[in-house]
């Protein structure tokens, strides 16, 4: 059993307030939340760049590998005009 902690950075370069960020990062949290993932926002002040922590449970490093794809896919396809970048380590 592996756990996987990904670490999300999200440009927002046409966001002018933190509530625009905010409501963005929320429905990105709705999402992966439907996955079985552990969402938490940790973003600053900064209204313009958001950052989110995942944690998710896989059975092999194989599988780990295919959920963060499956996490990369579905970021692009729900969310094409965010400049998204993981990070992720298998604990």
């Amino acid at each position: 059993m592996q756990i996987v902690h990904v670490f999300v950075t999200i440009d927002l370069p046409f966001v002018q307030s933190l509530k625009g960020r905010r409501k963005i990062l929320h429905s990105i949290k709705d999402k992966l939340k439907n996955k079985n993932m552990c969402v938490a926002d940790i973003s600053g002040e900064y209204a313009k760049e958001g950052h989110l922590e995942l944690l998710f449970f896989a059975s092999s490093a194989q599988d780990a590998n295919e959920k963060i794809e499956n996490l990369e896919k579905m970021l692009e396809t729900h969310f094409p005009d965010l400049e998204i970048s993981l990070q992720y380590e298998l604990i």
